[in-house]
């Protein structure tokens, strides 16, 4: 109260930096026509078990607004008037996760083929000058914050939001128009409080409330509102004014969000299917620098022939509905440096230690501690490490080379490197062979290697048994399109 008292003393009034909360509009099923084929049975199981048990619970967010736009969502969360702790207990793989935001992991089937409907409770939204304030952040502040449920930072950050409320409150804390409607799959009614709807008629990605205010409490919408902006992009979407005006004035503010959230929404940007698109947003924004350090590295080489076709390959897997991993397109981004980094210490270094000493360079000066020193990092090696033995094509070296758990990612990684000329395609092509071969055939291959002249011996004499360099996956694919050697590089 006090600091409101101040606040208007001094005339900084936030009657405008809280966004209405909105009207509620029930939009029946003969009016948005969504099809109900394309709603998740599993997300429609959560929903129908919570309102059983007399919960309010609805499909929200992206999937509404995908739904609507006929297409079929990649993933459905659900909002629900019920707490984490009541909504673990009515499903029997449940998990609570999350600090800043608390939220439910109902998990269904196993393995591989597991399937995870995230599950919200219905959030107030509070006024960042009646939340707790620390002096530091995430990290600096963390036993500050242990207790607290609604804090923000010095900037206004929200560090923590477990305030719960009902639904119009929770649908005006969600950050764009069109990702702030509710689906009920049992009824057929979509709730829409903010003009959602119309917005996704008008192909506009409008923020509820005051844009500059919004980003100001999570600096990571900025890169949402980019990231989406590219999704809807081939749908004829676009950011409103409004919203955009701000987008690159706030770009600052992500200083003080921890690297380990940048990292993953760096990551989020270029694996969700959008990767070149999402680039070309940022340069239109005028924000091609300045998000992430190592995002800056990507955009900056996206014109590269190597990275610009990892991007597409990325881009090109997601949209088939394959696996994706981070190792495989950050190693195909970095690659130039270890590439010159191991050049140049080939000079005085046996060639293995001058790559690993070059790689290790490249760790401490892209990546640091981020996640170079976790299973990234060492899936990113070993597909590093592998390139100079695909040059060994005698003895035991094939043999164990194609049994190496990280073999698909390697050969991809070298496919890649072949089609922008970086090594002979016809070294492509036998391994892409060998891999496919059985014993007998292998030994043939490695002998006609043998029977090369010295000065050949890195290349395969073109002969009708060596598979083509693309087949057409009617039948069976070749390269990264296969499921051997190919289908599983980015898992």
């Amino acid at each position: 109260m006090i600091k409101k008292f101040i606040d208007k003393l001094l005339g900084r009034s936030d009657a405008t930096d809280k966004p209405t909360l909105g009207k509620r509009h029930v939009i029946a099923a003969s009016v948005h026509g969504i099809d109900p084929q394309l709603v998740d049975e599993r997300a429609v199981q959560v929903v129908k078990t919570l309102q059983e048990r007399g919960y309010a619970a609805y499909i929200v967010g992206g999937a509404v607004r995908d739904l609507l736009m006929g297409l079929s969502p990649k993933d459905f969360d659900v909002a629900t008037d019920a707490t984490p702790e009541e909504v673990k207990s009515l499903f029997r793989r449940a998990f609570i996760i999350g600090r800043r935001f608390r939220i439910v992991h109902v998990v269904f089937g196993r393995g591989r083929e597991h399937e995870v409907i995230e599950v919200s409770t219905f959030r107030a939204y509070l006024d960042s000058a009646d939340a707790q304030q620390v002096k530091g952040n995430e990290r600096s502040s963390k036993s500050e914050l242990a207790g607290m449920k609604h804090a923000v930072d010095a900037s206004g950050r929200v560090l923590r939001d477990n305030v719960w409320g009902p639904q119009d409150e929770d649908a005006a804390r969600r950050d764009f128009t069109i990702n702030a409607m509710y689906y009920d799959p049992l009824t057929g009614d979509v709730i829409d409080y903010h003009g959602g709807m119309k917005d996704a008629q008008k192909k506009l990605l409008r923020m509820i409330g005051d844009p500059a205010v919004r980003y100001r409490e999570d600096p990571v919408r900025i890169i949402r509102a980019v990231r989406f902006a590219a999704k809807l992009n081939n749908l004829g979407f676009k950011i409103e004014p409004r919203t955009a005006k701000p987008l690159k004035a706030s770009v600052g503010l992500l200083a003080d969000v921890p690297q380990s959230r940048l990292f993953d929404e760096m990551l989020k940007l270029l694996q969700t299917g959008h990767a070149l698109a999402s680039i070309e947003q940022l340069k239109t924004l005028g924000m091609a620098s300045g998000i992430y350090p190592l995002l800056d590295v990507v955009v900056e080489r996206v014109e590269s022939d190597f990275v610009h076709a990892a991007l597409q390959d990325t881009d090109r897997r997601v949209g088939e509905g394959k696996p994706v991993a981070p190792s495989f397109l950050l190693a195909c981004v970095l690659w130039s440096d270890v590439r010159e980094g191991w050049n140049e210490r080939r000079i005085k270094q046996p060639p293995f230690p001058a790559l690993q000493d070059a790689i290790d360079e490249v760790f401490d000066s892209r990546i640091g501690d981020v996640s170079g020193r976790g299973k990234l990092g060492a899936d990113m090696r070993d597909i590093w490490l592998m390139q100079p033995r695909f040059e060994k094509r005698v003895g035991s070296g094939p043999w164990t080379l194609v049994d190496h758990v990280r073999f698909r990612a390697a050969f991809d990684f070298m496919r890649l490197r072949a089609d922008v000329g970086e090594v002979d395609e016809l070294l492509a092509d036998w391994w892409q062979e060998f891999s496919l071969a059985n014993d007998a055939a292998r030994e043939d291959l490695i002998q006609q290697v043998k029977s090369e002249k010295p000065n050949n011996a890195q290349s395969v004499p073109g002969k009708a048994r060596r598979a083509p360099r693309r087949r057409k996956p009617a039948s069976k694919a070749s390269g990264s399109e296969m499921q051997t050697p190919g289908d599983k590089t980015q898992e």
